[in-house]
């Protein structure tokens, strides 16, 4: 139980500190963040303030892995995320001055590819009291899948304390959940990317004195898919439960992404048209925002643990997240419809 307390603590008085390094980095630098149309923030502010969640987390996997508290094969996994960060780090400093979306995504996949070899197949998914058989295709649903969450999160990293605050929840709290399943190898893992986002999230809650850029937010991405998919491979937290814990970033990102695809709009450009961004919008602040997004989140983690308990309310509480949040998405839309981008 020590560790359980030891490793999230470490992580965020590391993230603290080294954020505040990248924060004085970046303003020797200039790497700054300007506003422009499709910005939610009206005044420069450095980025890549995610280099100081990178640095714990990975470093932090390693330093597991090599003491054994983590298997081997689980902190190779996790490794691949290095090459996730180090493109995200030279799209924050402008080297690739945000026209490399192909490089990007063939580097999303290659790392994706090494996560999963090293986690495991993925031939069935828990569905409560039953098991979905998948075949082969569960193979690459999971790449997929890992690659979709290194995306969403990146989009969905849009205002002050977003992303630093659903990765905190989602993070301690499915790393309870965990250790209560008898696991405590991603316990620790969970732990220690929700301690290391917490740590972050300190500078980052609005006004944001620094961004998270995209070095953070597809590196969470891509640890949170290959816990998930690890937890489901390991038997302990299903793969589904932890969709409800995600499961404002994923309804909103891929709720808009659809919607945006049905338009005809050129979906991968960046745009306005998340659900937070338009409450944002409507009048809202970015600290109300988020601190809804938090509430959520909590509310999305209760429905999780009755998941996670009784296997027979797995879908039930599934469907219950689906609803509270189509409610929410509702919400927005009347405060601030969808507008068509091209």
């Amino acid at each position: 139980m020590t560790i359980a307390l030891l490793v999230p603590l470490a992580a965020l008085v590391a993230s603290f500190l080294l954020t505040r390094c990248v924060l004085g980095y970046a303003i020797r630098r200039a790497i700054l963040d300007f506003p422009n149309h499709r910005s939610s923030h009206d005044a420069p502010t450095p980025r890549g303030g995610g280099l100081g969640i990178a640095i714990p987390v990975l470093a932090g996997t390693a330093v597991l892995g090599l003491a054994g508290l983590i298997p081997s094969r689980l902190a190779l996994a996790v490794l691949g995320g290095t090459l996730v960060a180090a493109v995200g780090w030279m799209d924050d400093t402008r080297r690739f001055h945000g026209r490399m979306l192909g490089t990007r995504v063939l580097v999303y996949l290659a790392a994706a590819i090494w996560g999963c070899a090293w986690v495991g197949r993925l031939p069935s998914l828990n569905v409560g009291t039953a098991r979905l058989q998948l075949g082969w295709a569960g193979d690459l649903l999971a790449v997929i899948g890992v690659v979709w969450m290194v995306c969403l999160f990146n989009f969905m990293d849009g205002i002050d304390g977003i992303s630093g605050a659903e990765a905190t929840v989602a993070g301690l709290w499915g790393g309870a959940l965990l250790w209560l399943s008898g696991s405590p190898d991603l316990a620790v893992l969970s732990l220690l990317v929700g301690g290391a986002a917490a740590g972050f999230l300190v500078w980052n809650w609005a006004p944001a004195r620094i961004f998270m850029g995209d070095v953070g937010s597809c590196l969470l991405g891509f640890c949170f898919a290959l816990i998930a998919l690890a937890s489901e491979h390991a038997g302990a937290v299903p793969l589904l439960v932890w969709m409800i814990l995600l499961g404002v970033f994923v309804f909103d990102a891929t709720v808009t992404l659809l919607r945006r695809v049905a338009r005809g709009e050129r979906w991968h450009e960046a745009h306005r048209s998340h659900a937070y961004q338009r409450a944002v919008q409507s009048g809202l602040s970015h600290g109300q925002v988020s601190a809804s997004v938090t509430l959520t989140n909590l509310a999305l983690g209760g429905l999780a643990t009755a998941a996670w308990r009784w296997p027979s309310l797995l879908l039930p509480c599934l469907l219950a997240a689906i609803v509270l949040l189509t409610a929410i998405y509702a919400w927005v839309e009347r405060r601030a419809p969808m507008k068509r981008v091209q």
